[in-house]
Formats: structure tokens, sequence, C-alpha cells
């Protein structure tokens, strides 16, 4: 029995295997549907659709640079627990991945999923299939993000937190030593600071308007009159830019300066301009359901 290209894509999505591994089990099958799952289940390959459904919240955020800083990758790659964050061929698909998305320059995850994967013959989404085999837990590619110019990267924590930053200066300033180290100090204020704008004027002016109706029924109910609630108010806007916006944040290393008059003073340094273009902070299952497992029942009913 013959089978076409849309048989292969069908027992794909039944079984959750790679291209390659669904077209040999309808070439194994002669062209038959069920006995091509059942060619999957006997060679152990279907079980990565099971995986499929599982919580993946742990796994690495992971972020580097090119050789001579001018792109860069962030990302986010997920599994089922921590210790498959320091598994050798789980950490060798992150950088695949990650190399993939800086030679492709796919547009979001769908698109990426279907380029090949860098030094392999196999698309991203049928090498992440063999690993979730292989590795046996699921794995999922939540998010990425490219930037091209001048870039820094820097991974806290191993794999907890990845930043990456994009700065807009010359050539010559940012290939000296002290730009790197202002580069990395500002990727290491992203990582513990946490900013969620670059600066204020990134600020919905939805997000702004609600925390000025908060901070302005926080002073109302501290007895203040309304007649200079809102002096007080515009005093709170400046202290949520300072804390939310990374150039007005006060720089972690000197307390004495803020993040914008660190980049000023380290450009003038430098004999030329430095300015913050773009961040992206990604931490490691942020936003995501946790798996709640009872560890000791777990290993309990594995002694039985």
């Amino acid at each position: 029995m013959a089978f076409t290209a849309k048989d292969v894509k069908a027992l794909r999505e039944k079984t959750g295997c790679g291209m390659m591994d669904c077209k040999k089990a309808l070439t194994e099958a002669d062209g038959d549907m069920d006995k091509a799952i059942d060619f999957l289940r006997e060679q152990g390959l279907a079980k990565a659709a099971k995986k499929s459904s599982r919580i993946a919240a742990e796994g690495v955020a992971y972020s580097f640079t090119n050789e001579n800083g001018t792109a860069g990758v962030a990302l986010e790659v997920n599994a089922e627990t921590d210790f498959v964050a320091k598994n050798a061929d789980f950490q060798a698909f992150v950088k695949t991945v990650a190399q993939t998305v800086l030679a492709e320059n796919p547009s979001d995850v769908a698109d990426l999923l279907t380029k090949t994967a860098v030094g392999t013959e196999m698309s991203v989404a049928d090498l992440l299939q063999e690993k979730i085999q292989t590795i046996g837990e699921n794995i999922i590619i939540r998010r990425f993000q490219r930037y091209e110019g001048v870039v820094t990267s820097y991974i806290h924590a191993g794999g907890k937190i990845a930043v990456m930053v994009k700065f807009d200066t010359t050539a010559d300033v940012a290939a000296k030593d002290e730009f790197k180290v202002y580069a990395k100090d500002i990727a290491m204020q992203v990582a513990a600071a946490a900013p969620s704008y670059l600066d204020k004027t990134q600020v919905p002016d939805e997000v702004l308007e609600h925390e000025k109706k908060i901070m302005t029924e926080q002073v109302i109910n501290e007895g203040k009159p309304e007649a200079i609630a809102q002096k007080i108010v515009m005093g709170k806007i400046g202290k949520y830019y300072e804390e939310n916006c990374l150039v007005n944040q006060v720089f972690v290393k000197d307390n004495k300066m803020k993040i914008d008059q660190y980049t000023e003073k380290t450009g003038k340094d430098l004999g030329g301009k430095i300015t913050i273009v773009d961040f992206v902070r990604f931490e490691k299952g942020e936003g995501l359901e946790k798996r709640e497992d009872d560890f000791a029942a777990e290993v309990a009913s594995m002694v039985k």
C-alpha cells in the first residue's frame, strides 16, 4: 500500500515522532496507519507523544553572542525536572537551538521548528522529538529573542536567568575592554534588578494610569487631603520609574549613580557615546505552572 507525505504528517501528529521515523514506520507497515503506530510503539518511539502533555517548567534560560559581539540570542527551553538542566545531551540541544536561531533568524517558535538545526540534517522539530525520546522528559522551546548590533549576554546561576542587552555605540568603543566591563555590568543589573522597561517612554499609558489610581487610593487611605494627593502621587511615580525602568534604576554596584549616569560617564571616558537600545531577561519557568509531585510517595511506589 502506497503512502503520501500527508500520511507521514498525520502519523507524526498522532504519535509525536520525527518525520523520518514516521516515514520508516509507514514503509515497514506498507502504508497501514495502525500498523505503523504499532511499529513505533514497539520501537519505543511513540512514547514521546505521551510526554507532550506533561508539565515542563524547569530546564534552562540561555544566552550567547557570536565571537565579535555583533549578534546574540537569548532563549528558554523547558523540561519537566531540574535534573535535566545538568544533562549534557540537553545542554547540547539548547546550544544547537540557539545557534539555529542566530543562523536562521526565525520569526517565532513555530517558524523555528521548521528550520534545519545547525550541524544536523534534521528539522528543529524532529530534533526536539528525538531529545524527548532519548532524555525521557517532555521538552518545550518556550521563547527566544535575537539581536543584531553591539550585543552582550549574561547567564545567572547556571541557567536560572538569561539576559541579553543591545547597545548603540561605535565599533572602536565596543572593542575596548572597559566597554565590555560596562556591558556586563548592565547585563548583571538586568538580572539582579529585573526592570520591566528600558525607560519611562516604554511604560504603557494604561499601566501608568493603573499605578496612579492605586497610589492615589493609598495616599487618601493614609488620611492625606485630596488637594495634595496628586503631588504625592507624582513623587511616587518617580519612584516607580526608578524601580521599573532600567536607565532610571540605581546602579547595584554603586548606589551613588543611576544607570543612565553610569552609561553617560562610561561613554565620555571611552571617547564616545553609548546608548542602551533594548534588553531581554528570561527567567526559567517564569509564569509557568509548576509540578507538585509528592517525591516521597513516588520513591515509596518505586520500591514496592
